[in-house]
């Protein structure tokens, strides 16, 4: 298992090993004892979630969850293409309202964890594009919160996305109060 550290303190790319033959492949897309062996401790998960985005350019976030209901995380693409992206929103920390992106496929196999305290979103890059990601909080309808996905000059590669009214609705960044402290928390 590959574990790559990029420039947002705790957001990690994570590439299992994909053993292939004729057949095909088999991977272990999540593996703690094998993700601890790599000095990688991660909360434990509650949720998986599926999502399908049939058109290219569908646009979901940037979304989160407010204390304590906050969510970690750890997202794949099953099927499909997609730029994916975490803002840190952790009020204080010295990355605050960075962003970094990541393109996820069913070919490269890659991963991405974010930690509670940031924000999430994808877009798509091919039609029938499926994400599949484990959570460390369940979801909650009253934490459920939004920042407009054009207000940090996020370069999402398309100009007109295919956007929910919920994500077209958000606030702007600049506008929203983070509800998230430097540790994640409230």
């Amino acid at each position: 298992m590959q574990i790559e550290h990029t420039a947002l303190a705790g957001v990690l790319i994570v590439t299992p090993a994909r053993h292939g033959d004729e057949r095909g492949f088999f991977s272990e897309s999540w593996n703690r004892r094998s993700l601890e062996a790599a000095g990688v401790n991660l909360p434990e998960f509650v949720q998986d979630n599926h999502s399908l985005s049939r058109q290219t350019g569908t646009l979901r976030g940037l979304h989160y969850q407010a204390p304590p209901h906050a969510q970690g995380k750890l997202v794949r693409c099953g099927r499909g293409r997609l730029f994916d992206v975490a803002v840190d929103a952790r009020r204080g920390s010295a990355t605050y309202g960075q962003w970094i992106g990541v393109e996820l496929s069913f070919e490269n196999g890659r991963q991405i964890w974010i930690p509670a305290g940031f924000l999430h979103g994808f877009v798509t890059r091919e039609p029938e594009t499926e994400v599949i990601y484990k959570c460390t909080a369940h979801y909650d309808r009253a934490s459920d919160g939004g920042v407009r996905w054009d207000s940090l000059g996020i370069d999402w590669g398309i100009a007109d996305p295919v956007l929910s009214e919920k994500d077209r609705a958000a606030p702007g960044f600049a506008e929203w109060t983070t509800p998230f402290n430097a540790d994640g928390d409230a």
